[in-house]
């Protein structure tokens, strides 16, 4: 497997080369517009051992590219490379959530190769970025693109980018410890945390900074006590200068889970570390929640963020567009950004949207074309939903415990909720194909892609299951509505 801890900055010169000739060929076999839409944004990472690793901005560019222009770019690399050469793809949001901790689950031997491995990945990096061979490297799980300077500031969210940036100045030294952020969904909390731990982290590399969501936290504590190894996962977590855990609402009604935390919580503030926490809600609300935690969330600053106002809607737009290489008109923008107000996540949906509809039909992005697919997402029936609530759902159905559906069992009840749960959780939310595996026992998004196809597959067939599924969505639906 080609490591991943590595940027477009350090590609080395004969990758690049080797992509540039792969789309030249590329730019020959679909319209311009396709091509500056879809490959254009594309970034070779690393040509090694007959494999060549490419790097989408987002899930939704490698859904799209790969499954409607799978042979287009196989059939390019083939000619330029040979027809040995296998593609391997990874976003920008995945490119970097490497299990940094499950090194220290394994056993000795296993640890010791790791940690070989990394060690030469390491010196040959540095000598190529000029880094001195004894300088410490950590890595984070942090998204390099989250930084400061492309994160929109505006009226909703002025306190807690200006905390932000005093913590990234000086972690654990202010009286913003634990720094606690809220607000509804999409609205930039994920941006702004990793952007505190990539600043932090670019100050000062020696600077041991891990992000982790509140889902793979509890899903590698299982693991670590499966493998009798809970000591090994807390002492990491204990060793860390900064902790930014996102979502921790989802902690909610996980008393081991929070057990632990609240000791490595304690552990951390009392050495001084700086510890950055996200969620949906205030610590007052969150029910299910240890009175112990809730008040240690309420020792530092609780900021909130607010859906972003018209003026700070129409900044991000511009931004997006000119990143995604979009030339849309100021007219369009504003069309957008007043008649999406709810986040900024569907901010982004709606111009990638746009973008895929002007790739397909090959037609200049219109006005006309802003109002249909606004239209189509004002009308859209998702909701927000969490994999918690639905593999709960699934799980009452089929009379199975939840803990199954995540464990290597084989037992036909449980695959087919798990099953079910993956499908309902891909179509219900917008969790990436790598968050639904980590909730159902830290699975790759390869299974959770067959779950979803198995199912897909088995709808039109089945009268029965069909009906059994949509009574399970409905059920979720009105849960939630």
């Amino acid at each position: 497997m080609i490591s991943l801890d590595t940027g477009i900055e350090n590609v080395r010169p004969n990758t690049k080369k080797i992509w540039h000739d792969c789309l030249k060929l590329i730019k020959k076999k679909i319209p311009a517009i396709t091509f500056n839409t879809w490959f254009a944004p594309i970034n070779p990472i690393k040509h090694e051992n007959d494999i060549l690793l490419l790097e989408l901005p987002s899930l939704l560019f490698l859904e799209w590219v790969t499954g409607r222009y799978s042979s287009v770019i196989t059939s390019s690399v083939e000619e330029v490379l040979g027809s040995k050469t296998k593609i391997e793809y990874v976003t920008m949001d995945e490119k970097f959530q490497d299990d940094l901790f499950t090194s220290a689950l394994r056993t000795q031997t296993e640890k010791a190769d790791a940690e070989k491995k990394e060690r030469t990945l390491e010196i040959e990096l540095k000598k190529e970025n000029g880094i001195k061979k004894n300088e410490p490297t950590v890595l984070s799980n942090l998204n390099p693109k989250y930084t400061f300077e492309n994160f929109i500031k505006g009226e909703g969210n002025q306190l807690a980018r200006a905390a932000a940036g005093a913590i990234s100045d000086n972690p654990g030294g202010t009286s913003f410890n634990p720094f606690f952020i809220y607000g509804g969904v999409g609205l930039g909390k994920t941006h702004l945390i990793q952007a505190i731990g990539n600043k932090i982290k670019n100050d000062d590399p020696k600077k041991r900074v891990i992000y982790v969501s509140s889902d793979r936290f509890t899903v590698e504590f299982v693991e670590s006590i499966q493998a009798n190894k809970a000591n090994d996962f807390s002492n990491f977590y204990r060793s860390m200068d900064v902790l930014i855990i996102d979502d921790v609402q989802f902690l909610t009604g996980k008393e081991k889970t929070q057990d632990l935390f609240f000791h490595i919580f304690n552990a951390l503030h009392q050495s001084g570390r700086q510890i950055i926490l996200s969620s949906d809600k205030p610590p007052k609300d969150l029910k299910g929640m240890d009175d112990r935690l809730i008040s240690r969330f309420n020792w530092g600053l609780n900021a909130d963020i607010q859906p972003p106002d018209l003026e700070t809607r129409i900044a991000i737009l511009t931004k997006k567009s000119k990143d995604y290489g979009m030339d849309i008109s100021q007219d369009i923008l504003e069309f957008i950004a007043t008649n999406i107000k709810s986040n900024i996540r569907e901010l982004e949906g709606c111009l990638i949207k746009i973008l895929a509809d002007a790739s397909l039909t090959s037609k200049e992005i219109s006005i006309e074309l802003a109002k249909k697919t606004v239209r189509e997402i004002s009308t859209s029936k998702k909701v927000d939903i969490s994999i918690e609530l639905i593999t709960k759902i699934v799980c009452e159905h089929f009379n199975v415990d939840v803990n199954k559906v995540r464990e290597k069992t084989r037992k036909k009840e449980a695959v087919e909720a798990r099953q079910v749960a993956m499908y309902l959780s891909k179509e219900l939310t917008n969790s990436s194909l790598k968050t639904i595996g980590l909730h159902f026992g830290g699975r790759d998004h390869s299974t959770v892609i067959h779950s979803v196809n198995t199912i897909s597959e088995l709808l039109p067939t089945s009268k029965l299951f069909k009906e059994k599924v949509d009574y399970i969505k409905n059920k979720i639906e009105l849960t939630c509505s």
